[in-house]
């Protein structure tokens, strides 16, 4: 493989600590860092990923709540939730910013405090911030201007567009509250805050909840009430989530926001670029795949049912019930990053190479539960979303197929989330694109050629498996390196 001659190796300032300097005390650790540093790795991947599980199960299910109560708009549910559906692609294409400045943010924020570097630090944090305002406004402009034409060509038809219009157009207006609330929420997780971290993600997911059923049915706001509550939650969230910089409403932040480092560095804006980049192509591919998905469901499903919106609204349910899979084994990611990358950065390897192992075997038990559940439970799952009973039937018959090797998709997200974590970009970069880009693209195109409309639902499954198999060759070969030069 090409990803084995590659030199990967961190930028400098992101190097681990060595033999010769890793004696040399720069500062004294705080009491989040020696909990890093010292306590035991299974409980401490638990301590910290509990919180972040706990919120983004929060936030994936007020996606499935937000779907559901579109689904229920009278006389219009299904084309509504289609249109949320087609507009998904373009949401996800903004926030994939949003998410490699947050990701990439937090582990070089990580692997600077385990370098005892709390000044590079707040460096960064100042710098993720400019990017968080410059980003989205950009896009926001862009997104407007070339809305429309963007949502035909993901695949709206004349009745699914007015929806999908209306819905997209909000978002795209707010996204810069949307960068404030998610971005600048990694780093408090990063220094080792994980309840604030998932307390922000709570706040912004009940508030959700609360205020969907309320624009969506109670004040007949429709498709446009689901934009707007969304926009007001993470409204509330961004007001949280500075306030741990600001204020000491839960004690003396690790770090915080000082106006000498609000100036853009160029380094740092590469650091976090070269973390970042690949949670960012895995979200951008996921935006790219969902629109070949939802251009191949318009074709084969006008064949096979003659209604290929059906199929574009049962895909997007079945997208909805995986988020509360996958949103956990994020939050195991993410709960395993700052442990990985503070003690990658201080050079102990025994640390890293347990809390990657435990990360993974969480990882693998959370989406066998799912698996088990979603094997069992599909048709009641898909009824909850409307009582059209074409798109249900699809539903419950694709969700099965399509998510029959989630386990083997969470150790490979899992995987590449422990390179991210140690600043190794360009194999984490190959693993994200593997799955998403090199073989389950290329698998959306042939399997429906040979097995027509249920070829599109088998693309996932063949693609995990083909990605696991590599993916375990990258990595063992990543391990052996590590045992034979350890670091402590």
């Amino acid at each position: 493989m090409e990803i084995n001659e590659v030199n990967d190796e961190p930028p400098e300032e992101l190097q681990p600590e060595t033999q010769e300097n890793a004696e040399v005390t720069k500062r004294e650790l705080t009491e989040q860092e020696q909990v890093l540093a010292t306590r035991g790795i299974p409980k401490l991947v638990l301590f910290y990923s509990i919180p972040t599980i706990i919120g983004m199960l929060v936030n994936a299910l007020y996606v499935v709540v937000d779907r559901f109560f579109v689904g229920q708009i009278p006389g219009v549910g299904s084309d509504a939730l289609t249109g949320v559906g087609l507009a998904a692609p373009i949401t996800n294409m903004v926030g994939s910013f949003a998410l490699l400045v947050g990701i990439g943010t937090a582990a070089s924020i990580s692997i600077r405090l385990g370098n005892r570097d709390k000044e590079g630090a707040e460096q960064v944090l100042g710098n993720a911030l400019i990017l968080n305002i410059v980003i989205p406004i950009i896009l926001s402009v862009v997104g407007l201007i070339f809305l429309r034409p963007l949502l035909i060509a993901v695949g709206a038809t004349e009745a699914t567009l007015p929806f999908a219009l209306t819905y997209t157009r909000i978002i795209l207006a707010g996204c810069i509250i949307m960068f404030l609330s998610f971005s600048m929420n990694h780093p408090i997780r990063a220094v080792g805050n994980p309840k604030r971290f998932a307390s922000a993600q709570l706040l912004g997911g009940l508030s959700n909840m609360i205020l969907s059923p309320i624009f969506i049915l109670w004040l007949d706001l429709g498709i446009a009430g689901a934009a707007i509550s969304t926009l007001i939650a993470q409204s509330i969230t961004a007001i949280w989530v500075f306030s741990y910089y600001f204020t000491n409403v839960s004690g003396r932040p690790v770090l915080t926001i000082r106006l000498k480092n609000l100036k853009l560095d160029p380094k740092i804006i590469f650091s976090i670029v070269a973390i970042g980049i690949s949670p960012f192509f895995m979200q951008v591919l996921g935006s790219v795949i969902n629109i070949i998905a939802n251009r191949t469901l318009l074709h084969y499903g006008g064949i096979e049912f003659g209604n290929g919106d059906n199929a574009v609204g049962a895909f997007t349910v079945v997208i909805s019930i995986s988020l509360l899979i996958i949103m956990p084994v994020l939050g195991i990611n993410q709960g395993s990053q700052p442990i990985i990358g503070f003690n990658y950065g201080a050079g102990n390897m025994a640390r890293v190479k347990e809390a990657y192992k435990y990360s993974a075997l969480y990882s693998f038990i959370i989406s066998l539960i799912g698996f088990i559940l979603v094997q069992t439970m599909s048709e009641q799952l898909m009824n909850l979303f409307g009582d059209d009973p074409t798109m249900n039937e699809i539903g419950a018959v694709g969700m099965r197929i399509m998510l029959f090797a989630m386990p083997l998709m969470a150790f490979q997200m899992n995987t590449a989330n422990f390179f991210q974590s140690i600043g190794r970009a360009k194999i984490s970069l190959f693993l994200a694109l593997l799955r998403q880009g090199l073989i389950l693209i290329p698998a959306y195109f042939i399997l429906p050629r040979f097995f027509g409309f249920w070829g599109i639902w088998f693309a996932s499954p063949v693609a995990d498996a083909a990605a696991l198999a590599i993916t375990l060759f990258v990595v063992f070969k990543e391990i052996k390196i590590m045992n034979k030069k350890p670091l402590t």
